[in-house]
């Protein structure tokens, strides 16, 4: 059932830059809309869920760059919607705080628009916050206000009233306030506000490289100027901007302040890019391959219909276990699998695939953690697990299982090292090695490389990933970044690419490869 209806307008606010302050309704209307209309700052992968199909137009404004006119917006949102589309307008913060959100809804409703308003964590709020400000206090504030500091320029006359702002007991919260700061707080101060009185700025609040500085009311503005603090910016004014002395936590993470790069597959990527962004890094997702699945050639058809057949399975990855999962799904109602008839005995789940039953007559091996919890997401709790992510690891795991006249199947990628299926067959065994996946290059985008041109460090988790990524830089790979491999035969691909591992991961898996950059950024 659609979270969406056909010929509305949603009206929603994106947060004020860091995706986790995303509500779970933005991303679900995100995810059916037919139509995404989107601003400048809306957080980095706000859009990443939308459909394949949806149109995703920006419609953003920059300072002295031309834009949409707002008039233009409004009317491409009736369109729309009068097409019977369902339709997203994503804003940064929220539509109604100096988010011209009322303007649009209004434009809506004069054409006879349906829309609805979701709210977004608004900057004043959550980039204080980050900063390790509480907008109010019990000591220091029991109100607060949102200024905007820059407004309508067409205006004949201002709209603030300097002196009830002056005299407004509590914090004030500017927002747009980098371009006339200087002429605000002289207004402020003018018209009897406290030159002393602490004051702060914020730049790219909840964003990767959040920087704040502190001052006075009478100092900020040169403050400002003297650290190059540029829009967006927010300038809070009043005593709870002393506590940020006390309260200030985002600094203290880790790998603040770091830029990391993550050349995982998009679709893995995810996971370990939220995990840097929550210990502080700046992370660029360059994703040096793509996972294509292989699931309907004959040979994985015909290991899925003989799967009872096999003593011994191994996997040798997360994706290997993950994707054997969706071929046994995909196994026929009727309990035969295209290629060759399942064993007898082998039982097919109510909707007639095949599920962890299928395995229950055989030694599962994993390679490693990573590969034993997708295991276990099926059902399946691995018989052997190395503690080292490597092929001989697995083969030395496996020494004391009896092999000889066995029939073993290895679900693994097409381009893998044949160092586990030779070791088995010189035992005896009788090896079945099925490609359920490959790695394809992906081609990194020209700003994603730009960005990562700062990095501090360089993760590679597999060899395929070392090779495509600097094939595809060559010389624009990040020169000065550290790299940090999940194992050895990831760091062996780096030095026969001409570079050098900073790091190595002692434990061969994400987890691992997190622990050693934590490591090494401590003290670098």
């Amino acid at each position: 059932m659609s979270v969406t209806r056909r010929g509305v307008v949603y009206l929603v606010g994106a947060g004020p830059g860091d995706p986790g302050l995303m509500t779970r309704r933005s991303l679900e209307l995100i995810a059916a809309a037919d139509v995404v209309y989107y601003d400048r700052l809306i957080p980095p992968g706000a859009l990443d869920g939308a459909r394949a199909d949806a149109e995703l137009i920006y419609v953003g404004k920059q300072p002295g760059v031309p834009s949409v006119p707002q008039a233009e917006i409004g009317e491409r949102l009736i369109e729309a919607a009068r097409a019977g589309r369902s339709v997203v307008r994503l804003k940064g913060g929220d539509p109604f705080v100096f988010g011209r959100g009322g303007e649009e809804g209004e434009a809506l409703r004069a054409a006879g628009v349906e829309f609805e308003v979701v709210p977004g964590v608004t900057a004043g709020v959550a980039a204080s916050a980050y900063a390790g400000i509480p907008v109010t206090h019990r000591d220091d504030a029991s109100a607060v206000a949102f200024v905007t500091g820059h407004e309508d320029p067409e205006k004949a006359e201002t709209a603030l009233d300097w002196d009830a702002l002056a005299a407004f007991p509590g914090t004030l919260v500017f927002y747009m306030g980098v371009k006339r700061l200087g002429e605000n707080a002289a207004a402020l101060i003018a018209a009897g506000r406290d030159a002393e009185e602490p004051a702060a700025a914020i730049e790219r609040g909840t964003w990767a490289g959040q920087r704040t500085v502190t001052a006075t009311l009478g100092t900020i503005a040169s403050t400002v100027e003297r650290e190059d603090i540029g829009a967006p910016a927010l300038i809070v004014v009043g005593a709870v901007a002393a506590r940020r002395e006390a309260l200030a936590w985002l600094e203290r993470r880790p790998l603040h302040g770091r830029t990391v790069v993550v050349t995982r597959a998009r679709a893995q990527a995810s996971g370990l890019a939220a995990t840097l962004r929550g210990l502080g890094a700046n992370v660029v997702e360059l994703p040096a391959i793509r996972i294509e699945p292989l699931l309907e050639s004959d040979e994985v058809r015909r290991a899925v219909a003989t799967i009872a057949d096999y003593d011994l399975i191994c996997l040798t990855s997360p994706n290997g276990a993950n994707l054997l999962f969706d071929a046994l799904a995909a196994a026929g109602q009727d309990g035969r699998a295209a290629g060759g008839t399942t064993a007898p005995g082998t039982k097919t789940g109510t909707a007639g695939g095949l599920d962890a039953r299928a395995l229950a007559g055989a030694t599962v091996a994993a390679i490693g953690p990573g590969t034993a919890r997708a295991l276990a997401a099926h059902g399946i709790a691995a018989d052997v697990v190395p503690e080292r992510f490597v092929a001989e690891a697995l083969v030395e795991a496996l020494s004391d299982v009896d092999v000889k006249g066995k029939r073993v199947l290895i679900a693994r990628a097409a381009e893998a090292r044949d160092v586990l299926p030779d070791a088995l067959r010189e035992r005896g065994a009788t090896v079945n090695v099925v490609a359920v996946y490959e790695t394809v290059r992906e081609a990194p985008d020209d700003e994603a490389i730009a960005a990562a041109q700062d990095a501090d460090y360089v993760t590679f988790t597999s060899s395929s990933t070392v090779r495509n990524l600097t094939e595809a830089l060559g010389d624009r790979f990040p020169a000065g970044a550290r790299i940090v491999s999940i194992g050895p035969i990831t760091s062996a691909a780096v030095a026969e690419a001409g570079l050098e591992v900073a790091v190595e991961a002692e434990r061969h898996d994400v987890d691992g490869l997190l622990a050693a950059l934590l490591a090494d950024a401590t003290t670098n």
